[in-house]
């Protein structure tokens, strides 16, 4: 146990105070030993694992933050039914996982390569990306309940997955122990369902390419964005995109100018581009409001620069989404979780 640990350096945008005590679980019982004794003793939680998807505030945590670094996959091999099982711990790194999986002709999450942070953290938003989400993948989902004091296994239809959200996403009851995935066997991909990856690969929607092809072709493209982490790419000091893709009913949809992007749902609603709505609404790239800025790259990454402050990026949030707000009525959802006092 680390006092007074400074969290910042533990999240992808450098930001956030300090916590008065920082646990390293690095087993399935370490991870439900800190947590069971933090409620214990009535103390506030943070589980944080690859800090990817947060916005930590810079007041100091008064409480424990447990940092999972859980590992281990055990992988179940059923060639009988041209499949395989994967469970795999909460913390194990995300990308290592997909990188094992299309090096061993596993397929169903190569469009997901390049995603940063842990295994556990993806079934919380239903990470997704390229025409991939998570939820696809997904058997169960493996979770300490803190209201209950023991395990509880979610099957994926009880995880409530929908468009970035599930079951887990901003309720603190249930603490992610692992995540068992399902995937096929292959050389080739999962059909590709996404235009511009599919235009990058040469191929038609829907149609399949060399599983390596793929998710070299994603990284590539993710990289073009600044969307891959890196020490040597200032533009990469992100959360990845800090907004949500709006989904509207028909009557908002038709309310939009004529030139807005459209996405028809198969419930009737209509996906539109939060990108195109910020740049409509006077955001260009390369925006910056105090140590933060919208990326050069990505209209929807939020940035920061050395010495960042939660409050800068916060605050150019809300400069974003009350300009979408006041120009086109929409309401932009924030895609990280906001912590802290």
């Amino acid at each position: 146990m680390q006092r007074q640990a400074e969290l910042a350096p533990l999240t992808t945008l450098k930001v956030g105070g300090r916590a008065d005590r920082l646990i390293v679980a690095e087993s399935q019982s370490q991870l439900i030993d800190a947590v069971e004794d933090c409620d214990a003793n009535s103390r506030a939680l943070l589980v944080l694992a690859g800090g990817s998807n947060v916005v930590l505030r810079d007041d100091d945590f008064d409480g424990d933050v447990v940092l999972v670094r859980t590992q281990g996959i055990d992988v179940v091999d059923r060639s009988d039914c041209a499949g395989v099982t994967l469970t795999v711990a909460a913390g194990e790194p995300w990308d290592e996982v997909v990188a094992q999986a299309v090096a061993n002709g596993w397929v169903g999450i190569e469009s997901l390569s390049g995603i940063p942070g842990s295994t556990g953290a993806t079934p919380i938003q239903n990470v997704g990306a390229y025409g991939q989400e998570v939820a696809q993948t997904i058997a169960q989902v493996r979770t300490f309940d803190r209201e209950e004091k023991a395990i509880k296994t979610f099957a994926v239809a009880d995880c409530d997955f929908g468009y970035r959200t599930s079951k887990f996403r901003r309720n603190p009851r249930w603490v992610i122990l692992d995540v068992t995935f399902q995937l096929e066997l292959g050389t080739d991909s999962a059909p590709i369902a996404y235009g511009e990856l599919a235009q990058a690969l040469g191929v038609a929607v829907g149609q399949r390419a060399p599983l390596a092809q793929v998710r070299e072709t994603v990284l590539k493209l993710r990289r073009s964005k600044s969307m891959v982490l890196d020490d040597r790419d200032p533009e990469s000091q992100s959360v990845g995109s800090f907004f949500t893709n709006p989904v509207l009913s028909q009557e908002q949809a038709r309310a939009l100018p004529a030139d807005a992007p459209r996405w028809p749902q198969h419930d009737g609603a209509v996906k539109t581009s939060a990108a195109w709505l910020i740049e409509q609404s006077g955001f260009s790239k390369g925006y910056s409001s105090g140590s933060a800025r919208i990326s050069a790259h990505h209209t929807l990454a939020l940035v920061t620069t050395q010495g960042a402050k939660a409050s800068d990026v916060l605050a150019l949030a809300d400069s974003i989404t009350t300009a979408v707000r006041g120009t086109f009525g929409i309401e932009l959802l924030v895609e990280p979780t906001v912590m802290g006092s």
